[in-house]
């Protein structure tokens, strides 16, 4: 081939292929945004190496209320990459959307805190009836009223709450710590004492637990993006090779292991029940502040400004509402936007383009589930208990210097994983905020909305009870 010739080929493929990358810059904003396609695409991958722990995490935690793995497995992974793909297709921002961590948990302890009351699909259809609601709140404007009508020191305290409530799971799934039942030495006592049980270092899972928490403090300490993924990849080859985790038969490993057994499952009369109305309220005020924290935290990291934020922030709680329905209907605990996302911003994502880039690799991990689902409890307890301190560390914004503002926020923080019980938490520290406020001459400044909510919780535990 001669220099015309080559000269001549270029000129015909060139603006082929700048028309689909012109398209992108339109599209996206790019240029306009200080950004380009290859840096979306690191961004995409870069999220998503972050996130997709979830995969992994979700299906042994919803397993735990009598779910199928591999159909949550399907739900987790469809529900992320569809949802993903609508936040960057419709607000062209760098935020990827997965299962929640903390609400998966909360969602286990609904089903098995209930005594049978409370089945799984019972549970899926009030995170679907949340989304809906989720969606009114933000369509008629009421969301950000509901968001200012809290203090600030109880959104950290719910944070922080939750944060303990992984890691109290977390060190009961490794075996690191559990808590045990002791009779009382008096021969007619009645008390049952409890204690706190350290595991055996020569248990598989104990040791395997102690070296994720290993691993993972030096990822931070090193800031590798990818420790989590690492960890989880580590002990499940050191799981194997102990023989704690078996192979399957045959070439099962390398097969697509997928289920669409939970998909419309969702029981909506069930939720509608009185006595699950109140597990309905928390996943819908759970989400509401999940959501709006995390959109917040990373459209700052991505250099939104104020103006722009409030817009965008408002749209992309639309497609969050809409991802916790279509979860729900696929079979999963609660999708909310991740705050891992601000790892892809880190490395220069910009816009939507990232975001479906992250979740195309959600849809393309389906290919990959039998792999996947070889992850055992053991690799996945000590990314619950790192999870749960990176969002236990927001206690250090709380105003130690105000009674009135710590006190709630610490009873929040402290009766969530001691009652086992999400709704509790923040139902002590709403009712113990209003009531500080009369002693500290703040009663006058608190929120109308705050006043219903308080209304609300008094009248749920004078009927129910505290469970």
């Amino acid at each position: 081939m001669n220099r015309k010739t080559l000269v001549s080929l270029l000129d015909d493929t060139i603006p082929c292929l700048m028309t689909p990358l012109s398209y992108l810059d339109r599209w996206f904003s790019l240029k306009l945004k200080g950004s380009n396609v290859r840096t979306e695409i690191l961004s995409g991958v870069t999220t998503f190496l972050t996130m997709c722990y979830i995969l992994a995490v979700n299906p042994l935690i919803l397993s735990a209320a009598g779910m199928e793995k591999e159909a949550v497995f399907f739900a987790t992974a469809l529900s992320a990459g569809l949802t993903s793909i609508l936040m960057g297709m419709a607000v062209n921002i760098p935020v990827a959307l997965a299962p929640g961590m903390g609400l998966n948990a909360y969602f286990v302890s609904v089903v098995l805190g209930s005594d049978g009351a409370i089945s799984y699909p019972m549970a899926l259809g009030a995170v679907f009836i949340s989304g809906l609601i989720f969606l009114i709140l933000t369509l008629t404007h009421i969301r950000p009223m509901l968001v200012d009508a809290f203090p600030e020191s109880l959104k950290i305290g719910i944070g922080a709450g939750i944060g303990l409530f992984l890691i109290f799971i977390g060190f009961k799934s490794s075996g690191i710590l559990s808590v045990v039942a002791h009779q009382a030495a008096e021969p007619n006592a009645i008390v049952t004492q409890w204690a706190v049980q350290a595991g055996p270092l020569t248990s598989i899972s104990v040791s395997l637990g102690l070296l994720g928490l290993g691993l993972l403090g030096l990822g931070a300490v090193l800031r590798w993006h990818f420790s989590i993924l690492l960890t989880i990849a580590v002990l499940t080859v050191i799981s194997l090779i102990t023989g704690e985790t078996s192979l399957p038969e045959g070439t099962r490993v390398w097969q697509p292991r997928v289920s669409t057994a939970h998909t419309g499952e969702l029981d909506i009369p069930g939720a509608l029940e009185l006595g699950i109305l109140s597990v309905i309220f928390t996943f819908t005020f759970v989400e509401l502040f999940d959501s709006f924290g995390t959109l917040v935290a990373t459209l700052r990291k991505a250099g939104v400004s104020k103006e722009e934020e409030k817009k965008l922030v408002g749209r992309a709680m639309i497609v969050d509402a809409t991802g916790i329905s279509l979860g729900a209907a696929l079979g999963t605990s609660t999708v909310t936007a991740y705050i891992e996302s601000a790892s892809g911003i880190a490395s220069g994502g910009r816009t939507g383009l990232s975001a479906i880039v992250t979740g195309l690799l959600f849809l393309l991990s389906l290919l990959a589930s039998g792999l996947i689902l070889l992850v055992p409890a053991s690799a996945t307890a000590p990314v619950l208990i790192f999870v749960g301190m990176l969002m236990f560390a927001s206690v250090a914004r709380i105003d130690f210097s105000q009674p009135q503002h710590w006190v709630p926020a610490m009873l929040t923080i402290l009766v969530m994983p001691f009652t086992f019980n999400i709704a509790n938490g923040i139902s002590v520290g709403v009712a113990s905020y209003v009531l500080l406020s009369f002693p500290s001459g703040e009663f006058k400044k608190l929120h109308w909305l705050l006043w219903i909510v308080f209304t609300f919780i008094i009248l749920r535990y004078a009927v129910g009870g505290i469970h």
